[in-house]
Parts: structure tokens; C-alpha cells; sequence
């Protein structure tokens, strides 16, 4: 996935944070704005500018006779959309899957819950909009998973919580990470059937099936994953 930003600010963000967050440099390490300047052929500017935007993020910080230098992971802004995607492209197994499925297990059944209870037409119509382009693009695999990404948060947003709605970031980040798995190898058996029990549960206003709904999708995309993983 390229990043989202233009130009060579853009450019120099992305390398420099996926090499933090390999270790290199390794946390409390220096970076100097000079070398990084020569290394990436940018201005200072574009190289300040980079730094605010990686010190915004956690992953680095400037200090009076330190200098700029990398902060330890602790610190880092594990749930920022840029970081979860560099630690899948440095991690990329089932270490970070697995803290993202526990994550989702205790956000997900709960906001499925809400959901039925406080939908509007609106939100019904959003999930079956996202579950319509989800069968229609079976075939095309990134269409498919930000289909898949769009119908969990219609669900979160139809939850009325903004905390939980804020949460989708984690949510994205753990289906695009689990779909560049899984999709591979074709859509899992039971995909569009759990989806579909989800909908069927809000639309009709019942947070306990939503509720059981959502962790039964959950049980099987662990189930997915774990096959893959092993095997």
C-alpha cells in the first residue's frame, strides 16, 4: 500500500517510519536532520517537516543537546493508521493478528449489540450497501476487503458510540492485514453467511443475535487464520 501522502515529505515519512519501527534505528537511537537530508536528497524543510510529522506519531522526539532521536516503543501511537500498517509490513504474522483479534473480539460484539438497538434506516441501508459490494466484488480482492472494512464500521458508527466508532481504525487495519492472508487463497467458506447474520440481526433490531452474530464472524475468521498460519 503506498502512502497516502504526496510529494517527497510523504516519501521520507514512509521509509523513515518502517525503518523505526524494524529497529532501525533502534529506539533511543539518533537521527540526524543533516544525514537524513543527504541520504533521502530533500531540504531541510522536507526533512523537518517529516520529523513532526513521525514525532506526532510517537516515534520520535527532539530534545536541547540530545538532538532528534527514536522513542521507545512504549511511547509510539500503536493505534495511529500509519504505525499499525508499518508494524504488518515488519511483523506481518500472528503475533499482531492475534493482539488485533482480541482487540476486535471485545469492540466488535458489543458495538453489533448497539447497533441493533439504536439503528436508523440509514444504517441499515449502509450495511447492506457495503454486504451488496461485497458479493459483487468477490473477484477482485481490494475491492472485496474495503467492502469488507466499510460494512465493520457502518457497524461501529451505527453503534451512536463515537469511542467505539473511533475504534474502527484498529478494525481496518486488522482486515486489510487479515485479507492480504486470507484472500489469497479465496474467499473462506461461511464468509458471506456470518456477514449475513450480522445484517439480518440489526436490521431487525435484535442486539442479542447481533451480538452472538458478531462473535460467531469473529470464531471464524480466528478459525481462517489460524489454518492458514499453521499451515
Amino acid at each position: 500500500m503506498s502512502y497516502p501522502r504526496r510529494g517527497m515529505h510523504g516519501e521520507v515519512v514512509e521509509d523513515l517510519g518502517r525503518r523505526i519501527v524494524s529497529g532501525d534505528p533502534a529506539p533511543s537511537g539518533h537521527l540526524d536532520p543533516v544525514e537524513l537530508g543527504r541520504r533521502y536528497q530533500v531540504s531541510h524543510t522536507v526533512v523537518r517537516e517529516a520529523l513532526k510529522t513521525l514525532a506526532a506519531k510517537g516515534l520520535v522526539d527532539a530534545r536541547p543537546k540530545r538532538g532528534t532521536f527514536v522513542r521507545p516503543r512504549g511511547d509510539w501511537s500503536l493505534l495511529d493508521p500509519d504505525v499499525l500498517r508499518w508494524q504488518f509490513t515488519q511483523r506481518g504474522g500472528s503475533d499482531l493478528l492475534r493482539d488485533l483479534a482480541e482487540v476486535r473480539a471485545v469492540v466488535e460484539p458489543a458495538g453489533a449489540r448497539l447497533a441493533a438497538a439504536r439503528r436508523t434506516a440509514e444504517d441499515v441501508a449502509a450495511l447492506e450497501a457495503a454486504f451488496e459490494r461485497m458479493a459483487a466484488t468477490v473477484a477482485d480482492p481490494p475491492a472485496h476487503t474495503e467492502a469488507d472494512v466499510a460494512f465493520h464500521r457502518v457497524v461501529l458508527a451505527a453503534s451512536g458510540n463515537e469511542l467505539l466508532e473511533s475504534l474502527e481504525v484498529v478494525i481496518a487495519a486488522a482486515l486489510r492485514a487479515r485479507d492480504r492472508l486470507i484472500r489469497s487463497h479465496g474467499e473462506p467458506p461461511g464468509f458471506a453467511a456470518t456477514h449475513q447474520a450480522v445484517l439480518d440481526a440489526v436490521r431487525q433490531g435484535d442486539p442479542d443475535a447481533a451480538e452472538d452474530a458478531m462473535r460467531d464472524l469473529l470464531a471464524q475468521a480466528e478459525r481462517d487464520e489460524a489454518g492458514l498460519l499453521d499451515g
